[in-house]
């Protein structure tokens, strides 16, 4: 398997393209994006676990229910959420796209991504369609700006791997800087294949690939209202189809799995503010269950993070969020270290802590990269999360959001 350029234009027959429609009122920040397969697609998704839901949520799932589709539509700027009219405006949104791209309105997942609580006009976006199917190519990085809110950089990765014989190909893009927390896929995230795969088997390598990925990364601890994860896969690569869990299927696992992983990443270090982005990695748990508590617990710790942020090396604010994390675990066998390209430090070790130089672990600390490293001496399970720092701009951020 290896890297390659191309994001959700990566695999055969998919093609991409973002325009500003005028959602936002920035006119120099692209506002829509499209995906489109040039066949119909076996689809996968999964959702926020928020009840308060973005009403093109409702819209793709009822799409969804066939296993099909072949086009993504995503508007940012609004999140069409807590709208009287909402689902009727994310269905014409659909069906407006479906009509230029000569489609069953049926296989169009939509989605919002912005702000909530305020109407969506659909006349912009109705409007730019035209335009947006007129630019379909090889555009994933235009794509990738038409999803974004508050994030900062373009995020989009794609893998090449063999399946049976036949080269297959991965890619994503996805947005999230903010409202990140662990609990299904807290953000919008785009991918396509073009390897043959059964819609319930695409379905359940999702669902299981996005327990260890974007389920196990936090910015700080709220959970959007709009969070979806879609994967399409059209079958182009030729390969015969995958409907059993046999090798092809561990393959193709394998694939997504180092797409969501990266994606994953991206979002983590382009959190809302972040300086720094975090890897908790827990090994020795009683249970995969206990390690994933408690990776989750540690980088979702307002104070762990402030103290990553001015490279303070508090480790007890480790060992907090373990002893509240809910997971069980022997305290007087706990270690903790740093990690950064700057080297390694071991802090405390049997639940206590050992004499090491604060000079060397703040010069681990102020690396952009830093690993959290938890031994629990409890058993072979081991767990591993995502997070980022936290800072004053975060504040800044949020404190105008709207205006």
């Amino acid at each position: 398997m290896k890297t390659i350029a191309g994001g959700v234009c990566a695999a055969k027959g998919f093609t991409a393209a973002g325009i500003h429609c005028g959602v936002r009122r920035n006119k120099t920040k692209k506002d829509l994006a499209l995906i489109y397969s040039e066949a119909p697609a076996s689809a996968a998704a999964v959702y926020t676990a928020n009840l308060v839901k973005g009403a093109p949520i409702a819209v793709t799932k009822a799409h969804l229910a066939d296993g099909k589709a072949q086009a993504i539509i995503c508007n940012s700027g609004n999140a069409n959420t807590c709208n009287a009219d909402g689902v009727e405006v994310a269905a014409l949104i659909a069906k407006s796209a479906a009509q230029a791209l000569g489609i069953s309105e049926n296989d169009v997942v939509v989605a919002s991504t912005g702000v909530i609580g305020q109407p969506l006009d659909p006349t912009p976006i109705q409007k730019g369609i035209p335009e947006l199917v007129k630019g379909l190519g090889d555009h994933s990085e235009d794509a990738a700006l038409g999803i974004m809110t508050t994030d900062t950089r373009v995020k989009q990765i794609a893998v090449e791997f063999e399946v049976g014989g036949a080269v297959c190909r991965i890619g994503g893009i996805c947005k999230g800087s903010g409202m990140i927390h662990p609990n299904m896929a807290t953000m919008l995230v785009f991918i396509t294949t073009d390897c043959a795969i059964a819609p319930p088997l695409l379905q359940k390598a999702l669902s299981g690939d996005v327990q260890n990925t974007f389920n196990m990364l936090s910015i700080d601890g709220d959970t959007s209202t709009n969070d979806m994860a879609v994967v399409l896969a059209n079958g182009r690569a030729g390969n015969k189809e995958i409907t059993d869990e046999g090798g092809d299927f561990a393959v193709f696992m394998k694939a997504l799995n180092s797409v969501t992983v990266a994606l994953s990443r991206m979002i983590v270090a382009d959190g809302e503010g972040a300086t720094k982005s975090l890897e908790c990695i827990v090994t020795g748990g009683k249970s995969e269950a206990d390690a994933k508590k408690i990776a989750k617990s540690v980088v979702c710790s307002s104070l762990l993070k402030s103290a990553m942020f001015g490279a303070d090396a508090n480790w007890g604010r480790v060992l907090c969020a373990i002893g509240y994390s809910g997971a069980e675990l022997s305290v007087d066998k706990v270690g903790v270290s740093f990690r950064s390209a700057a080297g390694e430090i071991e802090v405390c070790k049997n639940g206590a802590g050992v004499p090491f130089s604060e000079e060397t672990a703040k010069k681990i600390l102020l690396e952009a990269e830093i690993d959290i490293l938890i031994t629990l001496g409890d058993g072979e399970a081991r767990a591993t999360a995502w997070g980022c720092d936290l800072t004053y701009d975060y504040v800044k951020i949020n404190g105008d959001y709207r205006t």
